[in-house]
């Protein structure tokens, strides 16, 4: 127990007898959701934790062969569930992580009782065969070499477009600094294996209640993205936010907490 709590960085905070675990995204850490922690405390038992590479984790840990997949950060997820004998849980992921939670789903589909995914993608390069994830690939070429060329000047070209909340700056700046803290050679690997994956054909297999939250405008995950994920995963619930921008647990605590809270109630 000690071993994995220490590795992922694990922390339990609230009451109440249901679970609630929350996985951060790509460039962040479990600090990303103080904004709607404390409300969901209140009433649940939450489980932060950080990803191998990410945040305050054991770094020592991360092996490239590991983590060339999602598989390694669904093993972790696993693993923590596991150590920490977590059941009939409700999962909430940012990004990608809704991806890694759902896999999860699909290797344990007994110990999740819900999932909610915040601005989810199971593909975010554009298709031939009509699919529109929002990227072409020399995109994701451009920012990876961006990453490894001057990785600080990433951080601050990516936050604010991530973030797209102009009128909210500060939210941009703590994205910057969460992407400048990351380890360059851990981050630009956890990029490319994000930016490049497909997930499409595992969401037949999702058998899981699911949340699916998509902003209004992100430009990270368009809105056909949401829609493609609603068509694809049986008896999923669409909510289509206000909020824009990719990090709404940030931006629009408020509105998010509406959705997840109405979602976590229905029976």
């Amino acid at each position: 127990m000690v071993e994995v709590v220490v590795r992922n960085n694990v922390k339990m905070i609230g009451e109440g007898e249901q679970v609630i675990i929350l996985a951060h995204g790509f460039g962040c850490d479990q600090s990303m959701w103080q904004y709607i922690t404390p409300s969901l405390a209140k009433k649940y038992r939450l489980v932060l934790f950080d990803y191998v590479g990410s945040g305050q984790s054991d770094l020592s840990a991360y092996t490239s062969e590991r983590y060339n997949s999602l598989n390694g950060y669904m093993q972790d997820l696993l693993e923590v569930m596991e150590e920490a004998q977590l059941r009939d849980v409700i999962f909430i992921g940012h990004s990608i992580s809704s991806m890694i939670g759902m896999l999860a789903s699909i290797e344990r589909p007994e110990w999740f009782q819900k999932l909610i995914m915040i601005g989810p993608s199971p593909r975010y390069l554009n298709d031939e065969n009509g699919y529109y994830g929002g990227f072409e690939r020399s995109d994701i070429v451009e920012l990876l070499e961006m990453m490894e060329m001057n990785f600080s000047g990433w951080a601050s070209f990516m936050a604010p477009m991530a973030m797209n909340n102009l009128d909210q700056p500060q939210f941009s700046q703590q994205l910057e600094q969460s992407f400048a803290s990351s380890n360059p050679v851990i981050a630009r690997q956890f990029a490319e294996v994000t930016f490049f994956s497909d997930y499409r054909t595992a969401l037949a297999k999702c058998s899981t209640p699911t949340l699916i939250m998509q902003c209004a405008e992100d430009s990270v995950v368009p809105m056909e993205v949401g829609h493609y994920l609603h068509q694809n995963i049986a008896g999923s619930t669409l909510c289509l936010m206000e909020a824009k921008g990719h990090y709404p647990h940030i931006s629009h605590p408020i509105e998010t907490l509406a959705a997840i809270t109405q979602y976590i109630e229905i029976q």
